[in-house]
């Protein structure tokens, strides 16, 4: 065991096909990659996993999280996904705020699931959209929304709160033995 995660062995990724750490969290990222490509028509080339994103605290702590899935279409990221075990509603707020780190603009869908359930939030006004893996959008969705969405940029001010809102959240409020947390050397 390493961590606070039972390692059950070796598992292949889905989208990659490399081999990873079989535990039951990644089960879930696996069954919702699963999703994503068989179930939502996304391409596997559309999908990227596993994204390292750096925060920053009020008082210039440093730290980094893991986003587990960017969904693209064309040139614009459209969507992204949030896993975390437990309570979906507790991760809406540090999910909203990571989706304006990402990009200089606004991504227009947000995901928040535990692998058995999901909020699909619309990230420019945090409103809850929908419930429910079988609502996650599909390809075709992002596509139309490709095509009607300005995309509205995001200031250097919104993003360094944002960084802040997601420190406090995933970085402070993490287990300490959470391995998908990284503290860095402060400023």
């Amino acid at each position: 065991m390493s961590g606070h995660h039972l390692v059950l062995g070796k598992m292949k990724d889905f989208l990659s096909g490399t081999e990873i750490e079989d535990n039951h969290d990644e089960r879930y990222r696996q069954k919702i990659a699963r999703i994503l490509v068989e179930n939502k028509n996304y391409l596997r080339e559309d999908i990227e996993s596993r994204i390292k994103i750096e925060l920053k605290s009020a008082s210039k702590r440093r730290g980094s999280i893991w986003l587990d899935f960017k969904i693209s279409i064309k040139d614009k990221v459209m969507m992204i996904v949030k896993y975390g075990p437990g309570s979906i509603i507790t991760r809406e707020t540090p999910a909203i705020a990571i989706s304006r780190l990402i990009e200089p603009y606004q991504i227009p869908f947000v995901v928040v699931t535990n692998g058995e359930d999901a909020l699909i939030i619309d990230g420019e006004n945090g409103a809850i959209i929908s419930y429910g893996l079988d609502s996650i959008p599909d390809r075709l969705c992002l596509e139309k929304k490709y095509y009607s969405y300005y995309f509205p940029k995001i200031g250097e001010r919104a993003m360094e709160m944002a960084s802040r809102l997601a420190y406090a959240y995933e970085i402070d409020g993490a287990c300490p033995c959470d391995e998908n947390v990284c503290r860095l050397p402060d400023e």
